[in-house]
């Protein structure tokens, strides 16, 4: 009886230790063209998302989290790198064209979270929009991730998989397997498959949605796109009042929240809740009008600027980070970006990045114990459209057009204070200087 006793005693023991060393699961959903305005938490009354606003009440919500470019490949190849995108080359200023740049990607010399995540023995899986390169060898298999499922291209019809240049895009890792189903609840079954898969293992699950990006088809709608054609100009979808475009797009977003319903109720049927971080965030902000034809599409809110722009509906977007019982509930205001998600991934899982050269910043502290973030200089570049934020401070500029607004009293970017305070508009132009300086010497080591 003794040894029994002793027995048990020790295997609760191990079984304790093992359960509080093991490393916790992240999971991390990435909406695309998710606008700050289009979920209920974020102040939507029209979208129907009680899933998402369940993680935003349970959770951590930012009001002042930006991606780190207002179009589809900049944030993304920030965010999994941990480094401003600008720092591979000024392809990534921009969205990687299918048509222009088919055959190239990030660099596959960078490293991802999927890589950082793989090499401490996670399991890996990327099921959704990549967006950092077409075909292989630019594709997930290549950065970090065990499998992958989805498209590679920027768009897709959501029901067909055919992107707007006429090819067959829903791969399984580096083969083109073509799967019947809408495209958000095909992403949510392997994303619960992987996680049923490896649910005695750590691992790191990347969810990056195609919706609510256009074509913009509900999961009623009707599938469009057919293999062999161009649809360069007519990418849209088949949308029956161009004025009003929202019901397409309110039915993508209800979709959305559905999945993410789907995959917190796996999460507490397998009994991993309490070790699991889940992050939902968008890759840039919404479209409110596309061109003159199409209109009444997204909601930024009370922001000015819509996606491809920099003001601040372009950028700052929806995030909401959930673990209970590890992120108290609340709302922060602390201003930080997509690039932050690397490093701090990585110290939420104890994994030393300190060899990786990192722009973003670890907000676990802020996470976990509420330590406000040390003030840092934030930086944006598309094209001709550069911004930079400092505290409440925003300079935006595109060519000789320079603005600057204090964004604690005018979040809506209304009052140009430029010619107020000359001072200001001088040293954050030379620290953008300075940056760009910076990013450029780096892009060196990737030429085009």
């Amino acid at each position: 009886m003794r040894l029994v006793l002793i027995l048990s005693f020790l295997f609760a023991s191990w079984a304790g230790v093992a359960q509080a060393e093991r490393r916790p699961n992240i999971v991390l959903i990435v909406a695309d063209d998710l606008g700050y305005g289009d979920i209920g938490c974020y102040g939507n009354r029209e979208n129907c998302t009680p899933n998402i606003d369940r993680l935003a009440a349970a959770g951590l919500r930012f009001t002042d989290f930006h991606s780190n470019g207002s179009m589809c490949t900049p944030t993304r190849a920030a965010m999994l790198t941990g480094q401003y995108q600008q720092r591979f080359g000024r392809k990534f200023d921009g969205p990687l064209s299918g048509k222009v740049i088919r055959d190239q990607g990030l660099p596959l010399a960078a490293v991802t979270f999927g890589e950082v995540f793989q090499q401490q023995g996670y399991a890996t899986g990327a099921f959704g929009k990549w967006h950092l390169g077409y075909i292989p060898p630019w594709l997930p298999p290549s950065q970090g991730f065990d499998e992958f499922y989805g498209l590679g291209s920027g768009d897709g019809d959501h029901h067909s998989h055919i992107n707007r240049w006429g090819y067959e895009d829903w791969w399984h890792n580096n083969q083109i397997q073509m799967e019947a189903g809408y495209t958000a609840d095909l992403i949510t079954k392997h994303g619960i498959r992987f996680m049923e898969a490896h649910q005695d293992e750590p691992f790191f699950l990347y969810l990056p949605h195609l919706v609510i990006h256009f074509p913009w088809q509900g999961p009623d709608d009707p599938a469009y796109r057919e293999a062999g054609k161009n649809y360069e100009r007519n990418k849209w979808g088949i949308i029956s009042d161009p004025n009003n475009v929202r019901p397409h797009v309110r039915a993508m977003i209800e979709s959305l929240d559905r999945s993410v319903g789907r995959l917190v109720a796996t999460l507490e049927r397998l009994k991993l809740t309490d070790n699991t971080l889940v992050v939902f965030t968008s890759d840039n902000g919404g479209y409110l009008h596309y061109g003159d034809k199409y209109h009444n599409i997204s909601s930024n809110g009370p922001l000015r600027g819509q996606k491809g722009t920099l003001y601040e509906g372009g950028h700052r977007v929806p995030m909401l980070f959930y673990w209970p019982g590890k992120i108290a509930p609340g709302v922060t205001a602390a201003t930080s970006l997509s690039v932050d998600l690397l490093p701090t991934f990585a110290s939420l899982a104890g994994i030393s990045v300190k060899n990786l050269q990192l722009d973003g910043v670890d907000l676990a502290s802020l996470l976990c114990k509420k330590k406000p973030l040390s003030g840092r200089t934030l930086f944006w570049r598309e094209d001709m459209e550069k911004a930079v934020r400092r505290g409440p401070w925003k300079l935006y500029a595109n060519g000789d057009q320079t603005e600057l607004y204090n964004l604690a009293d005018d979040l809506g970017e209304k009052k140009d204070l430029s010619a107020r305070y000359p001072e200001q508009v001088r040293k954050l132009l030379d620290a953008w200087t300075n940056w760009e300086t910076d990013v450029n010497e780096s892009a060196k080591a990737y030429p085009d």
